[in-house]
């Protein structure tokens, strides 16, 4: 079952960034796109829902889908990290998808700060990711 949760096209000052997310499996799976360059405004809009699976459900899975992704402003990294300090737990596995070497890099950066298991896929495997996700742990 998919259910968009939240999509937001932000404005001309924000580059062109957008996200979504959106339930999958009554909420036990999130998939978060995004796209452009993050900022600390999209995660004071985007983390509030994810929170609120994460109360509702206790863990979750998650597949962050980057397409044509710039990375983070400084203040969004710094919510970055703590949103994983503040969630490590709470991420039994994180699908990342992605088009470029540091996104594939990212997957090795977060293990440190959470407990799930990771891994990534090029976009080509989104099929692969979303299975994934859903095996018995």
């Amino acid at each position: 079952m998919l259910c968009q949760v939240f999509t937001r096209q932000l404005n001309e000052k924000e580059a062109e960034m957008s996200f979504s997310v959106t339930e999958i499996e009554n909420g036990k799976t999130i998939e978060l796109s995004l796209t452009g360059k993050l900022s600390s405004e999209a995660y004071e809009e985007f983390v509030p829902v994810i929170e609120a699976q994460i109360a509702a459900h206790g863990k979750v899975r998650m597949l962050v889908v980057m397409h044509d992704f710039h990375g983070w402003d400084a203040s969004a990294l710094w919510a970055d990290t703590k949103f994983a300090m503040k969630h490590f737990k709470d991420i039994e596995r994180l699908a990342i998808v992605g088009e470029t070497k540091w996104e594939k890099g990212m997957a090795t950066f977060c293990k440190p700060f959470t407990t799930a298991s990771i891994k990534y896929f090029d976009h080509a495997k989104i099929d692969d990711a979303r299975a994934w996700l859903q095996e018995s742990a």
